[in-house]
């Protein structure tokens, strides 16, 4: 059975993914600076200058620009106390600047999971798992 908080934080986390898969940037900004705490902690490596929702932010930014098609399909989701889990399938097609890297057109498919800690109905804390090998492989073989 699932306490008060770990329904509010799924919920929560719900809110986050559903806005992400609209593509709209100005949404995804604006819902991550309401759910992420300004000074979250970020223990993932991120190709951003900034700290907490701020970074998060830049990488969504960042995301869109390179996969405008992006969408981030949830298979599990696990909430314990203070924290939600998610492992997710993310897909979409190469059409802008990824790192250095000019757009390819290939169609690619990734994993990724991560960890979400709450404090006060706010993500204060990240740790993430992507599968950034094999993004780079479908990449490299366009």
């Amino acid at each position: 059975m699932s306490s008060d908080q770990e329904t509010t934080n799924t919920t929560i986390f719900r809110r986050f993914h559903d806005v992400v898969n609209t593509g709209d940037l100005k949404a995804i900004s604006q819902t991550i600076h309401e759910v992420v705490d300004p000074a979250a902690l970020l223990h993932t490596p991120l190709p951003a200058t900034a700290k907490g929702a701020d970074a998060l932010a830049q990488v969504w930014a960042m995301l869109l620009q390179a996969f405008p098609d992006i969408h981030v399909a949830i298979e599990d989701v696990i909430a314990k106390g203070d924290k939600v889990v998610c492992r997710s399938l993310v897909t979409g097609t190469h059409q802008g600047d990824f790192q250095g890297l000019a757009p390819t057109g290939t169609s690619v498919s990734y994993h990724e999971v991560f960890f979400l800690r709450f404090a006060d109905s706010r993500i204060t804390e990240i740790w993430g798992l992507v599968d950034t090998f094999s993004l780079r492989q479908q990449l490299a073989s366009a």
